[in-house]
């Protein structure tokens, strides 16, 4: 049976703290994969993720615009990406976006990464973000392989 964990997040302040508790379990190299609608809360999750890493708050934007946004200054580095303005995987894999996903030494985070198809790699954590209620959102966690799904098994249960 697939390791899988949902999260009801009821405020901001509980998706910070989802967040904090994520970035204690993961491990360089690892791919987390999000998708939710527009406005779900993909940013937000990351903001707070990042935070828990070390990262000035901040220092972390939507990276829609750019594409990819760098966060060095945490325990780990990460990679923040937003794939939905691609066309398709090859344009990922144009400016460079394969070298993050195979070096490591990231964590990268892709929103939206269901468009990048068979180019993510096979041992990823997915998280799927559901709108609830105006500040409370549905976290659904799964590992796609042994190590991420060893992670989903790491998180303790919050509430």
């Amino acid at each position: 049976m697939a390791a899988e964990r949902v999260f009801e997040s009821r405020s901001e302040a509980d998706t910070e703290r989802l967040g904090a508790v994520l970035a204690c379990v993961l491990r360089p190299g690892l791919t987390l994969c999000l998708s939710g609608q527009l406005g779900a809360g993909k940013t937000r999750f990351v903001r707070a993720l990042a935070v828990g890493l070390g990262v000035l708050e901040e220092q972390v934007s939507s990276p829609t615009f750019v594409l990819l946004q760098q966060y060095v200054g945490g325990r780990i580095p990460l990679a923040h990406f937003d794939v939905y303005r691609l066309g398709d995987a090859d344009e990922f894999l144009a400016f460079g976006g394969a070298e993050y996903l195979d070096s490591g030494e990231w964590i990268c985070l892709v929103e939206w990464g269901e468009r990048l198809g068979g180019i993510l790699p096979a041992d990823r954590l997915e998280l799927e973000i559901i709108h609830t209620g105006e500040t409370a959102r549905r976290f659904r966690f799964w590992g796609t392989g042994p190590i991420s799904a060893g992670v989903v098994l790491e998180l303790p249960e919050l509430w």
